[in-house]
């Protein structure tokens, strides 16, 4: 089947189907993105010279553009009108404390982090965001009576930001016929969500202690994402993508996942079909107890296999138990092996998670993400992707 472009092939591996080669398409690639200036289409366009598959991510909104949510890809996120935040610091910006408080017509939230010398925010505690969970010595969100006040800033996304996705979207679909790139869009979130307002301690604690209060929690937070989720949808894309990276056994228990996350994504999963776009899933680490839930929830593709750096990932077991359904995207870790190793081990690396995930049903990625700009960097990423084309066809 010769003449295929980078959707075609993406959605075909996604689907299953036969595809000229294996493709590859990095699933996260910062370095480049600062060369760029954080433009998703220039981004895409290197990437073409490059020889990659391509996938653009919509809406494009940088970290910088959305402070109050780094770490939480696509619309932004809004509070009620009637909502006023207050934040202010104690002592100085290495060693002190930063406090925020939300007041909300059903009362106050409050939240406290303790500054160090890598905290990357100025000023500003974000709303979520990956880097304050460690530092928060007060989460934001401790006990059901925070509930009702939360509700406060979970609203639906705002008419403006969905037609200004949409208009974006009308771009973005030009460029993708133009240059063969895959759609996508996102980001759900689950217990990621419920991670950043309480706490990653704090939660596994409360899912033992107050598992009501969690369940409570996260159905606040699943209702308020499938409202963000049917706006993204209306963009046309080719897929839609989940972050899950709390979502492993390294945070939850099988059992728990089985009970209180599991029919949730499905629910999710099902509304993105419903649209005819594929439901892809982010989770790097601690997959191998929940295959089976994967198989059950209609996922499409699992994104970010990572056999280095991801507790518990088995490659060999993810195909044999998953692989006939659930595309596979990843197969090398980017940090540790293209990043640090010898050439021999990156080439070695790519023919394994060739040969272990392919041919059918797999895209090949780093896994997670470059960081390191530095020359060794951008020559262990042409190993890789030269051992990649040498050995894609099967």
């Amino acid at each position: 089947m010769p003449g295929l472009d980078s959707r075609q092939r993406l959605l075909r591996a996604i689907a299953h189907q036969d595809v000229d080669y294996i493709p590859c398409s990095f699933m996260s690639f910062a370095i480049l993105r600062n060369r760029h200036n954080q433009d998703l289409y220039q981004v895409a366009l290197a990437e073409k010279k490059m020889g990659l598959d391509l996938m653009l991510f919509i809406p494009t909104l940088s970290r910088q553009q959305r402070p109050d949510h780094p770490d939480l890809r696509g619309l932004p996120v809004r509070f009620h009108p009637d909502v006023k935040t207050k934040s202010w610091r104690e002592g100085d910006l290495l060693a002190g404390r930063l406090f925020k408080e939300y007041e909300t017509p059903a009362g106050k939230l409050s939240t406290s982090v303790r500054l160090s010398e890598d905290w990357p925010h100025g000023e500003l505690i974000p709303f979520v965001d990956d880097f304050q969970i460690p530092r928060a010595d007060k989460p934001l969100v401790t006990s059901p009576e925070d509930l009702e006040s939360l509700q406060y800033l979970l609203i639906p996304p705002a008419e403006a930001d969905i037609q200004a996705y949409r208009n974006e979207a009308i771009t973005a679909r030009s460029f993708t016929e133009e240059t063969g790139v895959l759609l996508a869009g996102g980001w759900g979130v689950g217990l990621d969500m419920a991670n950043w307002l309480c706490g990653m301690e704090n939660l596994m604690i409360l899912m033992h202690e107050q598992p009501r209060f969690v369940s409570q929690l996260l159905e606040m937070i699943h209702q308020w994402n499938m409202q963000r989720m049917e706006a993204v949808l209306s963009g046309g894309i080719d897929l839609y993508i989940r972050r899950a990276w709390y979502e492993g056994c390294d945070f939850v228990t099988p059992k728990y996942f089985q009970q209180d996350v599991l029919p949730r994504l499905k629910a999710e999963a099902a509304l993105v079909h419903e649209h005819g776009v594929k439901f892809g899933y982010i989770c790097s680490s601690g997959t191998k107890p929940m295959l089976d839930f994967y198989n059950e929830a209609g996922i499409d593709v699992l994104i970010g296999i990572d056999p280095v750096q991801g507790t518990y990932t088995d490659m060999p077991l993810m195909k044999e138990r998953i692989g006939e359904r659930v595309c596979l995207w990843g197969g090398v870790s980017a940090a540790v092996t293209v990043e640090r190793g010898s050439e021999a081990e990156i080439r070695t690396a790519v023919q394994h998670a060739l040969h272990t995930l392919g041919p059918r049903g797999m895209i090949l990625s780093p896994v997670d993400n470059f960081t390191v700009d530095e020359p060794v960097t951008w020559a262990n990423i042409e190993i890789f992707i030269d051992e990649w084309r040498s050995r894609r066809k099967f």
